[in-house]
């Protein structure tokens, strides 16, 4: 068993001269990882986040620490017109868009018989119906180029159980299904669309609102004996983005060394 964490990545330009849209980019998390991945891999970013103040932060990190700094426009992923204001504000400032992250996402912890209608539909909407909102915006745009790529966050609950996660869970299996069948529909316009499936990759959100135990718990599940660090999915996804996926759609990669 092996806890020790890679070098970090040396970017090989396997996104120069491509957009890339990332949702929920701010903080600490995959989105913020995978935006940073994208710039320093020679795209050019727009990021999108709900929090105006960590947004912004988020864009002064990514431009500190790649020389590139990214596009910003707030967004509410659960509101079709602010969606249709990332679409607008990524095809003014980009001049057109690639390749679109779909990062956003809620979880929580409550059994069935205490979950309430507002908690199961909250969860569903920013997780799994704001990947059909943000979709259904830009398809069409990449439609039009005749070519693109969507990647999608799902997650391993969307196949494994884990007690106190059935909203969540519900919604990554949901996100699974849109991606395998939007996939055969955009395939005929020449774009490609897939998902990664993390399993536990560690920031500083996560610590916050996990406990320790569990977070031990998860990890020791884990064949190398650690959580990811947020890049490494970031990673798996750039690949999914670039052209070296070009003969992929409608898969779904689990990122993850948990046994079988």
């Amino acid at each position: 068993m092996s806890r020790n964490v890679p070098p970090y990545p040396t970017p090989r330009n396997l996104l120069a001269g491509k957009t890339v849209v990332v949702t929920a980019a701010a903080g600490t998390g995959i989105g913020f990882a995978v935006a940073r991945r994208a710039a320093e891999e020679g795209a050019s970013v727009l990021i999108s986040d709900f929090h105006e103040r960590r947004l912004g932060e988020a864009a002064d990190r990514i431009a500190a620490e790649t020389g590139h700094r990214p596009a910003t426009q707030l967004c509410d992923v659960t509101r079709e017109d602010a969606v249709q204001a990332l679409r607008d504000a990524a095809v003014a400032q980009l001049g057109h868009v690639d390749i679109l992250i779909n990062n956003a996402g809620l979880g929580g912890t409550a059994s069935v018989v205490d979950m309430k209608d507002e908690d199961w539909s909250r969860v569903l909407d920013v997780t799994l119906t704001s990947v059909m909102r943000m979709s259904r915006a830009f398809l069409p745009h990449m439609y039009e180029r005749g070519g693109g790529a969507v990647v999608n966050n799902a997650s391993v609950l969307g196949w494994r159980a884990q007690e106190g996660q059935s909203h969540y869970a519900a919604a990554k299996a949901g996100v699974m299904a849109f991606t395998r069948c939007s996939a055969i529909e955009a395939a005929a316009h020449g774009v490609r669309i897939n998902a990664v499936a993390p399993s536990i990759a560690m920031h500083a959100f996560l610590a916050k609102v996990t406990t320790d135990e569990l977070l031990a718990e998860l990890s020791a599940r884990e064949a190398f004996g650690r959580p990811a660090e947020v890049w490494e999915i970031a990673n798996v996804m750039i690949f999914l983005a670039s052209d070296l996926a070009s003969y992929m759609t409608g898969e779904i990669l689990s990122v993850s060394s948990q046994r079988a």
